[in-house]
């Protein structure tokens, strides 16, 4: 019997979980008593990613990436409903709806919420629209960020592995001030999704505790200065006390209850708990049952973020950050995260997937990413002779550094596409393994990987992630953890759980161990390591600028 079969005297409560990811959004509705996944709808943005113009046809420069807010309000209008229908749950079941959002997607808003690029006349400025995650075009502002705290010696630095990062706040903040100071004067909030999207559901605005410590290195309470803002750029120097600063929530916190309007776009009551934003890697966590020291979470789809919890504080190069309390209460924080996994594999199959392929593909029925999987799973470990940098979007960790690119090298003319897909998917494994590795060097152990997201629907993938980290690797048992997560924390902000660990108790759900290291394969891999922790060194830490050297010749080309 499912929800919408019961007595009206016997409803069981159930909460709503809305996961905001590069694409699409996703709802699920889901039961509080054990964590049943009842129902679940998706909507694709409309305006999907702005990378090359804006809708008006105003072009973009290279690396940059920009949204579309409204197609985030869509989501609720369409997916929402269509998950409650598909659940076959009554409205008055829902008794709370929680969020999460890929970050940093940052967007520059009016007092009462408007964003700018709502406004007609700035249909065709770019600095209007929201800044996805991965714009990378304010590297120039976070080298100078690192380089002036460096100097400075400002102790906040350490808490993010020595480095910012270009897709955070301050980083894209500084870049609007400094490309279109007209804008950034008009910018009378600087906001976070996972806020906006909480304030247009709730009516309030509040800074989640999540992305405010990653993202807005926010850090004991306290901003960077406004003395090291102003040697910055002097202009800078309110933009803490003018344009970001804000009461923070908790994880699990209820922000308000649901306004009139976004119950008319929701279809769920007026007045039921809204959650406290929350990040949709970090969210996803308790809802992988990682809520103990150890288990590291790595969140797979078109980038991977890695996320840990721990006893212990120590500092990890090439970290995105350690928050005391930013993922469970009472533990330290952890996150690192590779720029591009899914993305790189998407981008191969568009631009290197032969028409035979697809035509063989067609004739077995498998996508394109299916049937180069089934080749590669062929091939013993190292049989292809290749070795990847899995750089096409920059490096997050642990070099911190956007203006990195990818490297194939071994290339002859007997390679065959199956052999490059495996090399790339292997060189994501070897990227997951070097953050590993500074984990474990720092002080902080790794037991157990745990994976989430889309890709943890190939078999092959999980395998040689398992082979070359040498760990147990579990999956969760969710095909939407993130949403799963926000709803687990929707049902602590309606009172239903004390806290996220009773939640997780009863609502998590994940296979330990479904995936075992091979020795045979993990030896051989380990070899194979060894070659990309050569490349990765000699290209990523300074011994070669050949990289940095192809990117300026590119941006001068697009002048």
């Amino acid at each position: 019997m499912n929800a919408g079969d019961q007595t009206a005297g016997n409803l069981e409560p159930c909460v709503v979980g809305v996961d905001y990811g590069t694409l699409s959004g996703r709802a699920v509705v889901v039961r509080v008593r054990d964590g049943a996944e009842l129902g679940t709808a998706e909507h694709a943005y409309r305006h999907a990613v702005l990378d090359r113009q804006l809708p008006d046809g105003t072009p973009l420069p290279p690396d940059w990436a920009l949204q579309v807010p409204s197609d985030y309000v869509d989501v609720l209008r369409v997916a929402v409903p269509e998950a409650l229908a598909a659940a076959g749950v009554r409205p008055e079941q829902v008794v709370g709806i929680g969020t999460d959002f890929t970050a940093c997607t940052v967007l520059p808003v009016l007092a009462d919420g408007t964003p700018l690029c709502e406004l007609p006349e700035f249909a065709g400025r770019p600095h209007a629209y929201v800044k996805l995650w991965r714009h990378h075009a304010a590297q120039g502002q976070a080298d100078r960020i690192t380089a002036l705290a460096e100097a400075r010696k400002e102790p906040w630095l350490r808490r993010y592995g020595g480095r910012i990062s270009s897709e955070w706040e301050f980083a894209k903040a500084l870049q609007l001030l400094e490309e279109d100071p007209d804008l950034y004067a008009l910018t009378e909030r600087w906001i976070e999704a996972a806020d906006w999207i909480v304030w247009r559901l709730s009516g309030t605005y509040v800074r989640n505790a999540c992305t405010a410590g990653y993202k807005g290195q926010l850090q004991d309470g306290s901003y960077p200065s406004g003395d090291y803002l102003a040697a910055l750029n002097p202009a800078f120097a309110g933009f803490v006390s003018g344009k970001l600063d804000q009461p923070v929530g908790q994880l699990g916190d209820r922000a308000g209850g649901l306004t009139a309007e976004a119950a008319a776009w929701t279809g769920l009551p007026e007045g039921i708990a809204v959650c406290v934003g929350n990040v949709d890697a970090h969210v996803t966590a308790p809802a992988a049952t990682a809520v103990e020291p150890g288990r590291m979470v790595a969140i797979m789809g078109t980038s991977t973020c890695h996320v840990m919890s721990s006893d212990r504080w120590a500092e990890v190069p090439g970290m995105c950050g350690v928050v005391e309390g930013g993922i469970l209460p009472g533990l330290w924080g952890y996150e690192a995260g590779q720029s591009g996994v899914g993305d790189i594999f998407g981008w191969f199959v568009r631009t290197a997937f032969p028409a035979s392929y697809a035509e063989q593909a067609a004739a077995l029925g498998r996508d394109p990413h299916e049937h180069l999987t089934a080749l590669a799973s062929e091939q013993r470990v190292g049989g292809h002779g290749l070795v990847a940098l899995d750089w096409q979007s920059g490096n997050r960790s642990v070099l911190v550094d956007h203006d990195l690119s990818g490297v194939l090298l071994g290339l002859t003319l007997a390679t065959r596409p199956e052999d490059v897909y495996r090399a790339l998917l292997e060189a994501t494994a070897f990227g997951t393994r070097t953050i590993i590795e500074a984990f474990e060097t720092s002080g902080v152990p790794v037991r157990e990987l745990i994976v989430a997201g889309g890709l943890m629907k190939n078999p092959l993938l999980m395998q040689i992630y398992a082979d070359v980290t040498r760990l147990p690797l579990g999956v969760i048992d969710s095909a939407q953890g993130p949403a799963l997560g926000a709803a687990m924390h929707a049902a602590v902000a309606a009172g239903v759980y004390p806290d996220i660990r009773a939640a997780a108790h009863a609502m998590a759900k994940a296979r330990p161990a479904a995936y075992r290291p091979d020795p045979e394969r993990a030896a051989a891999y380990d070899r194979l390591y060894a070659e990309y922790r050569l490349l990765h060194d000699y290209f990523g830490r300074g011994a070669n600028e050949v990289m940095h050297r192809l990117r300026h010749l590119r941006a001068e080309a697009s002048a």
